[in-house]
């Protein structure tokens, strides 16, 4: 049934807009600062879309989808769907949400999750992550990007979930089931470049900076002229997500490639309004940054001169334990020694290894140290595995491809004992023999290939054979890359799951664990025998990266094992005789 409703739309650079609804044009009427207006009778599922200038529509050339839309049932270049966000019954009236610190993250591609890659079928998934322990699921973006798959960040709507995902409705119920089994949601939002396909911004208002660009674009405009209502536009974005959605944080990409010239950086503004909205919910709401600047001003209040963010995550933690784990010394992994404790030990003590020393890979010195004094650990998001630590590899292929299952254990080990806030890549709780591989899905012929043919040359610089580097537009890149839920139940598989379970239980079961504070953690290493020792308070977190037991001396002597990957440690005094590739996590006295 129709019902008078209102369309606005920011659009000052064409002289005449019009909106077609359910098949009727109609004139819209210019207000100041560029937005127009016009108020008409649609149903609650009304398809609509934008006549710009003199388009007449014929065969909808110039027909184009709401900036702001909601929804696009037929891909980014067709018309919008009116949708209600409040029309869905919300069954999580009893969440009061989740504050970062203390939980565990774990990251998910919708597409690749489950079989089906959809937001229902993930929710049968959820189960699993429950019993596993952690508290947060972090989604890839899901905002509607050209063709069937994607990784996300080729995203052309922000406002839209991806329909081939189920759409928004689907989301909400995804939402709604996360946090009725306990999960908080956190999702990963793009605003810093714009996707190749289907991206109609630049018609309505001038979404680029002049004459900006980053690695994957022109900049957004976020202080040139007529900025004022891009910012706007990135802002309740965000805002949309928290509120519409019940999402309970926001992992925001790249945001170096951010370029702001204004006082107030638009990544403050944002926290502001943010922190506004969460006393409004009731619930904490998180930020959570990928930021390469190493610069912990990302993450310090606002009272204290910093952005405000709640946390970001830490590259350099995964690269120093990566290049300890596998010996790995190419590109950005040269400056973190492989195989040197020391880089894997400063990162520990501080979040950044990098901390305004010279990067080689940068060819200049770089990042700022953190004050361990002021800052606690859970700031900082450390991992072993991220979608793009394995996914922008030549041939996308995880660390289970080259560790030992002892290693991986040790892997496991070192990230969930560690002081900062935990995140687990999906499938890295039981070792998935799986890919995640770089995928598209262009349907512009010349955009596939350009994107197939810049991978290969990219790689290519790097030595990497080019008959390796899958293509991105094969269907069966995509198709490989999904998850192969059967492993659950094999070997090695079911064991590296059974010691990510123990961790993760052993870290909200004890408070030294949890402990936050950077400034306490003590490291003790031998780069010859290939041993660590972690402090955390009373606990000792000891590590044998040989192919052959150690005897290591400990500080005190240990009361009792607490966890161990394998096979038991054994305990005598001050010393630990810690079996070949193996982890325990001791009491001391």
């Amino acid at each position: 049934m129709s019902a008078p409703a209102e369309f606005t739309v920011w659009a000052p650079l064409p002289e005449r807009v019009r909106i077609q609804v359910d098949g009727d044009v109609h004139d819209m009427t210019r207000e100041d600062g560029g937005w127009w207006r016009a108020e008409l009778d649609a149903s609650p599922e009304a398809d609509y879309g934008f006549l710009l200038d003199d388009g007449d529509g014929a065969g909808g050339e110039r027909l184009r989808p709401d900036p702001r839309s909601r929804r696009q049932p037929e891909g980014v270049h067709g018309l919008s769907r009116r949708f209600d966000p409040d029309a869905h019954e919300w069954g999580d009236g009893a969440w009061t949400g989740r504050p970062l610190a203390g939980g565990v993250v774990y990251e998910l591609h919708v597409g690749t999750f489950t079989p089906e890659g959809t937001l229902d079928a993930a929710i049968g998934r959820l189960g699993h992550l429950v019993r596993l322990g952690v508290d947060f699921v972090e989604l890839l973006p899901v905002n509607a990007f050209n063709g069937p798959h994607n990784w996300g960040y080729d995203g052309v709507l922000w406002y839209a979930v991806q329909e081939t995902y189920g759409g928004p409705a689907a989301y909400q119920r995804f939402v709604d089931a996360c946090h009725q089994q306990g999960l908080g949601v956190i999702q990963d939002v793009v605003y810093n470049h714009l996707g190749p396909s289907g991206n109609y911004l630049p018609e309505f208002f001038p979404i680029f900076a002049e004459g900006g660009a980053n690695t994957w674009g022109n900049s957004i405009n976020l202080s040139g002229p007529d900025s004022d209502e891009v910012r706007r536009y990135v802002i309740d974005n965000a805002l949309m997500w928290l509120r519409d959605m019940h999402v309970d944080g926001l992992r925001l990409d790249a945001v170096h490639a951010l370029v702001d010239e204004r006082a107030t950086h638009v990544l403050e503004e944002m926290a502001q309004e943010v922190d506004k909205l969460s006393v409004a919910v009731g619930r904490p709401l998180t930020l959570i940054a990928e930021s390469d600047l190493n610069d912990p001003r990302m993450v310090t209040p606002r009272v204290a001169g910093g952005m405000g963010l709640t946390a970001q995550w830490s590259d350099d933690f995964h690269h120093s334990l990566h290049a300890v784990l596998t010996g790995e010394g190419q590109g950005y992994y040269a400056d973190f020694a492989a195989g040197d404790l020391a880089g894997l030990a400063k990162v520990l003590n501080g979040a950044f290894f990098h901390d305004g020393t010279w990067s080689s890979f940068r060819r200049r010195h770089h990042g700022r140290p953190v004050d361990t004094a002021t800052l606690p650990g859970w700031k900082f998001l450390g991992y072993l595995q991220d979608h793009d630590q394995i996914g922008n590899r030549a041939v996308g292929d995880r660390i289970s491809a080259t560790l030992s299952p002892g290693l991986l254990a040790v892997g496991a080990t070192l990230v969930l004992t560690s002081p900062f806030t935990p995140m687990l890549f999906m499938g890295e709780d039981w070792g998935a023999s799986t890919p995640w591989q770089f995928f598209t899905s262009h349907p512009e012929p010349e955009l596939g290939k350009a994107t197939a043919e810049g991978r290969i040359g990219e790689f290519a610089e790097h030595g990497w054979d080019a008959d390796v580097v899958p293509d991105p537009q094969d269907p069966e890149t995509f198709t490989r890359s999904k998850l192969d839920w059967s492993e659950l139940s094999q070997e090695p598989h079911e064991r590296l799951l059974a010691v990510h379970r123990s961790l993760i239980a052993l870290r909200h079961a004890h408070p030294d664990l949890l402990d936050p504070d950077l400034s306490g953690v003590q490291v003790t290493w031998d780069d010859g025998d290939r041993w660590m020792v972690v402090h955390r308070g009373s606990l000792r977190v000891v590590v044998n990266l040989a192919d052959e037991p150690r005897e290591i001396d400990l500080d005190s002597p240990a009361d009792d094992v607490l966890f161990a990957t394998g096979e038991l440690p054994v305990l005598d005094g001050t010393t630990v005789t810690l079996p070949a590739e193996s982890a325990a996590v001791l009491t001391t006295r």
